[in-house]
């Protein structure tokens, strides 16, 4: 494991289906980025994919899929600690004792239920509760901070407040998570030139074939502008992607073409699909040599969840020794 003077940062990932660039640049890159600077805790969050409801197959394809895609993306087990939520059974025990902290009133409030209850959804227990596995999920690896977006930022407030709640009434156990809130994270267009997303089917995907990855490159929307025409580069999807692949460069001399005329929207297309191909090709063969050995993935979980398993029963030991519990021998 990294240097334990090094502040502890700890990130999940849902299991979802084929990544995309929005995922990379928006998640993965993002986190295993973390591990050269913080000690790195990144687990798969696969008990809250189960919301998704899945079958079977595809809960366990999905998992594989998103650990090859962490050791496609770059990450080192060895300066890190990378583990499955659901061989950490500590996670839900300590769930469990939180839930008992928190007022029906604050859960009701939770961002993550009411968007579900505005939708209209047969919302389930795990919906509801999210907020206090993923409150769970931090503080029983006493992390010092968690990367959140906008959209997760009230749910690490819950988090906090719950640790804050038992620490006044059972003295300080559990350490008080500050959030890590980048303002560079990119978000990516989509194809359409909304937000990146598998549910509006506008994605260009990761690990895909130069075939597909040309299918998808072509399908992005333009104006009408000619190829004698200047075109406007600020207000151009292919130039709002190509800007997170190119060098500075690379991206200036593109915008210029742009400007000039004389350079039409293929063009622009043709050498965002060769820099996809440059940027993406030896991640996507890493990717699939890891999707050929499964079992590999499989291990490679195994030993971190055991690793993290240890220090999570031993901070739950010390939390059921704290609230009057007979606990569990080790």
């Amino acid at each position: 494991m990294t240097n334990s003077t090094k502040k502890r940062v700890l990130t999940g990932s849902r299991a979802t289906g084929m990544p995309h660039l929005g995922n990379y640049f928006g998640a993965y890159k993002p986190a295993i980025d973390l591990q050269h600077q913080y000690e790195l805790f990144l687990f798969l969050a696969d008990f809250h994919a189960l919301n998704e409801h899945h079958s079977p197959a595809e809960n366990r394809l999905n998992s594989y899929r998103m650990v090859a895609s962490f050791m496609a993306c770059g990450l080192n087990p060895s300066k890190s600690m990378l583990y499955a939520q659901s061989a950490v059974p500590e996670v839900n025990e300590l769930a469990w004792i939180l839930s008992c902290q928190v007022p029906f009133g604050v859960m009701a409030r939770a961002h993550s239920f009411k968007d579900a209850q505005a939708k209209g959804l047969d919302i389930n227990m795990g919906v509801f509760n999210y907020p206090i596995l993923m409150a769970a999920d931090i503080l029983l690896f006493d992390a010092n901070l968690v990367p959140v977006g906008q959209d997760q930022k009230q749910h690490l407030e819950m988090a906090r407040d719950m640790a804050q709640r038992f620490n006044h009434h059972f003295s300080e156990t559990l350490v008080i998570p500050e959030p890590m809130i980048s303002e560079t994270v990119a978000v990516v267009p989509g194809t359409d030139g909304e937000k990146m997303s598998k549910s509006k089917n506008n994605t260009i995907a990761l690990f895909a074939d130069d075939k597909e990855w040309k299918k998808q490159v072509l399908s992005i929307v333009t104006d009408a502008k000619g190829l004698a025409e200047p075109k406007d580069p600020d207000n151009c999807n292919i130039v709002k992607i190509f800007s997170l692949l190119g060098t500075p460069d690379e991206v200036r001399a593109m915008r210029e073409k742009y400007l000039a005329g004389g350079y039409g929207y293929g063009h622009a297309k043709m050498e965002l699909l060769e820099k996809i191909q440059a940027t993406f090709g030896p991640m996507r063969d890493d990717y699939n040599h890891w999707m050929g050995r499964q079992q590999d993935l499989r291990n490679l979980l195994h030993e971190g969840s055991r690793k993290a398993r240890h220090l999570a029963a031993e901070k739950l030991n010390a939390i059921q020794e704290r609230i009057g519990l007979i606990g569990r021998p080790f």
